[in-house]
């Protein structure tokens, strides 16, 4: 077996490249114009903004982005959806609406460092237990005042090294990794019939998107869930994890013992495609390796914070600290863009990568960051065309 080689663009091969080759710039509708009245008559168009106030425009980016990947998808054989409403799903079936400078969701919080803007996410009880850690400071973590100022007294770059130790979702503009997605070709070719096999351990938002998109799209999608953590999406609206979770078979297994090892082993072995949302580390843990995989022949996408590699490859993240990690965050005064947008639109690159490299029959590595794909997003303004 030979080993896995980086990609090269003599080596790529046609939708990948494609899909690459636009990756690579700032996002750029066919009809760009139609691109931007779409976003602005969408329920997605009224989620940024003050709670008091009138919605704000967002970067024309977020609205050629999603034109472009809603495109691709449709060229590579997948379903026809609506970017927009992707983006506006969670919030409307949690009736949920625009906060300014705390997230839609409620937990994440955009802050002043020493030198900008830094968004603390708060989104698990050991989030707000680790604060006083993150701050070095013995303070009471509920105390926001004083949460506020000891943020107020440290540069974003020593917090964000800091949260990456911690695990704590924390993000930083200018720390996102340069592109969404990077390719690493295996030698192997990808075997599947007509209904490809889609392996997916993931929850939230991002992987299981794309595993929803990958099953209206023909493919058989097994998600695979430990009986320790299940998604945790389960706790939110019961709407919205249907609409990302229905028309999937459903596993549940315990990692910790043989046979759930065995399972997982097996699962992974038999797959087409395999979908996860994990740090590299977690899959490693239970001896199944990414590159072995891709190598064989699987069509492997990961998706992480800060993709696999890189100096935040260690980092936890949410869509919307990721999402200000990638600049993708409103100014003047300052606010969130939309409702974890790097969620739903890493969902939907991932659902067009893999319907590439099925097509391809090529066996691929699949790197997708959230941050990445929400610097992809703040391309420069582009007008009607």
């Amino acid at each position: 077996m030979g080993s896995v080689q980086p990609m090269s663009r003599s080596t790529v091969t046609p939708m990948l490249e494609e899909v690459l080759g636009w990756t690579g710039e700032p996002p750029r509708a066919v009809d760009s114009g139609s691109a931007i009245r779409r976003w602005d008559e969408s329920a997605a168009s009224s989620l940024s903004g003050p709670a008091d106030g009138p919605p704000r425009r967002v970067p024309d980016g977020v609205a050629n982005g999603l034109a472009v990947l809603t495109a691709a998808l449709r060229e590579a054989d997948g379903p026809m959806v609506d970017g927009p409403a992707l983006v506006a799903e969670r919030a409307l079936a949690a009736g949920l609406s625009r906060r300014g400078a705390t997230s839609v969701g409620g937990d994440a919080h955009l802050v002043e460092a020493a030198d900008g803007l830094v968004c603390l996410n708060l989104a698990r009880p050991e989030d707000v237990a680790s604060l006083p850690a993150l701050l070095e400071s013995a303070m009471d973590p509920t105390d926001w005042p004083a949460v506020r100022r000891a943020v107020s007294r440290r540069p974003g770059a020593d917090l964000a090294e800091m949260a990456d130790l911690l695990g704590m979702p924390l993000g930083v503009p200018g720390t996102a990794p340069d592109q969404p997605l990077v390719v690493t070709l295996g030698a192997g070719r990808v075997e599947a019939e007509s209904r490809p096999l889609v392996v997916e351990f993931g929850s939230l938002w991002a992987a299981p998107l794309c595993g929803a998109l990958l099953a209206r799209a023909g493919c058989r999608v097994v998600k695979v869930e430990s009986v320790h953590r299940p998604d945790g999406a389960r706790r939110g609206p019961a709407a919205f994890f249907r609409s990302l979770n229905d028309g999937k078979e459903e596993v549940s297994l315990d990692p910790s013992t043989a046979d759930g090892l065995e399972r997982i082993r097996r699962l992974v072995d038999s797959a087409d495609v395999v979908l996860e949302a994990s740090r590299p580390r977690a899959l490693a843990h239970w001896g199944i390796d990414a590159a072995t995989e891709t190598e064989r022949g699987t069509v492997w996408a990961s998706i992480t914070g800060y993709g696999r590699t890189g100096p935040r490859s260690g980092g936890v993240a949410f869509g919307d600290d990721a999402a200000v990690s990638g600049g993708l965050v409103l100014e003047d005064p300052p606010g969130f863009v939309a409702d974890a947008i790097a969620d739903p639109v890493t969902g939907l690159l991932a659902a067009v990568a893999v319907r590439a490299a099925l097509t391809d029959r090529t066996g691929a590595l699949l790197d997708l960051s959230l941050a990445g794909t929400a610097q992809w997003l703040t391309g420069p303004a582009s007008g009607s065309d």
